[in-house]
């Protein structure tokens, strides 16, 4: 007994150096794995917020910048906050300081994302800027994190913002050539040029904000191009909003009414339907035409809104400058319904414009009746965008051949060449400009003169569509301008959406469109290097703008 008694004490101290190691290993591995799950639900966590994440990051696009290399979109490193709902001790802790920081944040919806233990990734706010960062960062909450990202910015607010459009908080483009060229945008880092200039994107701003306050407009439009390259310079649509808070303006706003727009624009078609009477010899400058009674077509008669000072007949340019529909209406009498649709569908009038932005297509009658035919002569009946029917009038200013608007630089990889398409002859393009000078210096245009600019130019004003007809009250002015008339290079188009005056009453383009654009003129012709002429100043007449009475606004 004895001796299993030492036997058992001599064994004892190595039976418990056993068991002991047992347990130390045991609490090792118990701590090991305990490290493994914790890298493991870290790493875990880190993978789930990285799925979870990967589509809503946003990716760096390239810049925008205008023919001159100005920078107009960019895009700059933000942080975007987030939690790990299961690792929060207190949810109310930390919305409550997250909202002290953070005022714009709804406390109940943060509460709510914070208290949903099931998830591991949650995002409460995107975009913060350094100084917010740091502020959320001092709260010391350990379930916080941030996200690097990139966030679009418009350096010049709301200049081109419908050209340039926006993005989402994601970096995908919304609207404007951010959508129209998202791929592009992405694809590359090399910066997409455009063709517009900041300086004449602001004059044509200016002046259509100053003429849609000034009507009391409900919205208006403007474009300049370069006839004989087909760039669009500018483009504008009234009211404008700031690329960089979208989300602050509503959707009449941010909609771009100089390209998704459709009007009725008038009387401004009327030198199409002069130009294709002319260039078809369907009539002749000497010929008159008799203005003095209504034009009837079945139980339909066309007159003119202002009879021509009781004259017994009119010429070509009588009949253009002061804008009479009963003259116009003859002139498409002796082209013939099927030459008449031809001429206006080679000027791209019946399709959408195919400017790189996007553009709406026009609204067509269903069916050519032998009324439609006569009120489609001087723009009714034919619903347009801005930039459609800025692009057709540039023929006049490009000897007579159409070429497509473009709004990328030349050298550009989506830039597609552009071959012109002759609609008319280059002394007819010739004459109907000389025509529209005339329309400028003794017609209905002489609003939009600017001494020195040898502006041309036609009217346009149509009542609105309404059910059963047309509205008396409401009205779409335009005017279209062609500079200089000696030897054109540049349209200007301003649209103005129900102008009224201070009784309310609908006014014409004479008093609404037509000055805006002799504003427009006055302000750009020097940035492209257009030189004033003063031989042709008139001794007499309605007195016009002199170039050193300019505006500041």
């Amino acid at each position: 007994m004895s001796q299993n008694l030492f036997e058992a004490e001599r064994t004892s101290p190595l039976r418990a150096r056993l068991v002991a190691a047992g347990l130390c290993f045991a609490f090792c591995a118990v701590g090991l794995q305990g490290a493994v799950v914790a890298l493991a639900g870290s790493d875990s966590a880190t993978t789930r917020v990285a799925s979870s994440s990967r589509d809503a990051v946003s990716t760096r696009r390239a810049e925008i910048v205008d023919r001159n290399g100005e920078r107009l979109a960019t895009s700059v490193s933000v942080y975007s906050l987030y939690a790990d709902p299961s690792a929060i001790w207190n949810a109310h802790d930390v919305a409550a300081g997250l909202v002290s920081i953070l005022p714009d944040l709804d406390y109940d919806t943060i509460l709510a994302r914070l208290s949903d233990e099931d998830r591991r990734f949650v995002w409460l706010k995107r975009g913060l800027t350094p100084n917010q960062r740091q502020a959320v960062f001092d709260l010391g909450f350990e379930a916080l994190g941030f996200r690097e990202e990139t966030r679009r910015f418009y350096p010049q607010r709301s200049l081109a913002s419908h050209i340039l459009g926006f993005t989402d908080v994601d970096g995908n483009g919304i609207s404007g050539i951010e959508y129209a060229l998202n791929d592009r945008l992405t694809s590359t880092d090399e910066p997409l040029q455009l063709t517009i200039d900041v300086g004449i994107q602001y004059s044509l701003e200016v002046e259509l904000s100053a003429a849609a306050v000034r009507t009391n407009a409900e919205g208006g439009a403007g474009v300049v191009l370069d006839a004989r390259t087909g760039e669009v310079l500018a483009m504008a649509s009234w009211p404008m909003y700031d690329a960089n808070r979208p989300q602050d303006a509503d959707d009449v706003a941010r909609f771009n009414r100089a390209s998704s727009g459709v009007y009725e624009l008038g009387s401004v078609f009327k030198p199409f339907t002069i130009a294709a009477g002319i260039d078809l010899g369907e009539v002749t400058l000497r010929e008159t035409f008799d203005v003095r009674n209504p034009i009837r077509i079945g139980s339909d008669a066309i007159h003119d809104d202002h009879p021509l000072h009781n004259a017994r007949s009119a010429d070509l340019t009588t009949i253009l400058a002061q804008s009479s529909n009963i003259g116009t209406v003859q002139v498409a009498g002796r082209i013939g319904p099927e030459r008449q649709v031809r001429f206006l569908e080679s000027l791209g009038l019946f399709d959408a414009s195919p400017v790189e932005l996007g553009s709406a297509a026009p609204l067509l009658p269903d069916y050519w009746s032998e009324v439609t035919y006569a009120t489609a002569s001087f723009g009714h009946g034919i619903a347009v965008s801005p930039m459609s029917f800025a692009s057709a009038f540039a023929t006049f200013a490009n000897d007579g051949e159409y070429l497509a608007p473009t709004i990328l630089m030349e050298g550009d990889p989506l830039s597609e060449p552009r071959e012109p398409r002759r609609v008319m002859s280059a002394p007819t393009a010739q004459v109907v400009v000389e025509m529209m000078r005339t329309a400028v210096t003794e017609g209905t245009g002489r609003n939009a003169d600017v001494v020195g600019y040898r502006v041309a130019g036609k009217t346009g004003t149509a009542e609105k569509p309404a059910a059963g007809g047309y509205d008396d009250d409401r009205n779409v002015t335009s005017f279209s301008a062609v500079f200089p008339a000696d030897d054109p290079n540049y349209v200007v188009l301003i649209v103005l959406d129900e102008p009224t005056n201070e009784a309310g009453q609908a006014i014409s383009a004479a008093f609404a469109s037509a000055p805006a654009v002799g504003n427009v003129i006055e302000r750009i012709a020097p940035i492209l290097d257009v030189m004033p002429n003063f031989e042709d100043i008139r001794p007499s007449g309605p007195p016009v703008r002199m170039i050193a009475d300019r505006r500041s606004l």
